[in-house]
């Protein structure tokens, strides 16, 4: 059997008292697109950054691809790993956030390479080279000199998507991408995601994009107060909800 990409495990998650995850049981398989709706407070966010370890579960294992997230198993006992192994895991995914995030004193090429070239050690050229390809892919290879400031939402979008690949990550984490932009930005960063779902990487997306999920995703998961309701084909479950709370969801945004 393949090992899934993701793999969620009873997770809990606590800020003080207030319990934000509560058992979550998700697995993705290697190459799928898994897309996470819900309202705001459900959880969604926390638990992909739990993904990615910027935050730490508090009960349960999180593993990609076969790995426990933050921690080392030894004679049945977890162990916290260092800080710098963390980070070396981190690079192996990659994480586009609602806000764009880019270095507003940097160029797209200089925000792409920057990474590549400062924590992996690749050299100026190769890194160049790999960022231009990337800036090429998300279609933004005519604003490879331009700054953050000189780019509209959606351009930003993009280039941070193509300096999360630049890291050649294994798996991709989008936390609402699309969510900050003007609406007709929407469909050009919803098109490179597409373009990235084709090629076969595996992807974990937060969004309100009802018409994406049902296109794109292999399956979707809906959330509420921390667990997980329903999940299951995206379009078998926006078509016909089974739990009375997705039904009143979908109610209000399809």
């Amino acid at each position: 059997m393949s090992v899934p990409m993701v793999l969620a495990e009873s997770v809990y998650k606590r800020f003080g008292r207030f319990e934000v995850l509560k058992g979550i049981d998700l697995e993705v398989p290697a190459g799928e697109v898994m897309c996470i709706i819900g309202p705001s407070g459900s959880g969604k966010s926390t638990f992909l950054f739990c993904i990615n370890h910027l935050e730490k579960i508090n009960a349960g294992r999180l593993s990609v691809d076969g790995e426990l997230v933050g921690y080392r198993e030894r004679k049945g006992r977890l162990y916290e790993l260092r800080d710098r192994e963390v980070a070396a895991k981190r690079q192996e995914i990659g994480m586009v956030f609602q806000h764009f995030n880019l270095f507003p004193h940097m160029t797209a090429l200089g925000n792409v390479i920057e990474a590549p070239v400062r924590v992996s050690g690749k050299p100026k050229a190769e890194a160049d080279k790999l960022g231009r390809d990337l800036l090429d892919r998300v279609g933004l290879g005519d604003k490879m000199n331009a700054y953050p400031s000189q780019l509209s939402g959606g351009q930003q979008q993009r280039v941070a998507i193509a300096r999360a690949l630049a890291m050649q990550p294994k798996l991709m984490l989008f936390d609402e991408p699309t969510s900050a932009l003007d609406p007709e930005l929407v469909g050009e960063v919803l098109d490179v995601m597409r373009e990235l779902a084709a090629s076969g990487m595996t992807m974990v997306v937060v969004t309100h994009e009802m018409g994406f999920a049902r296109e794109v995703g292999d399956s979707l998961v809906f959330m509420d107060q921390g667990v997980v309701m329903e999940s299951g084909r995206p379009r078998e479950i926006l078509a016909n909800p089974q739990h009375e709370r997705t039904r009143l969801f979908l109610s209000k945004v399809l």
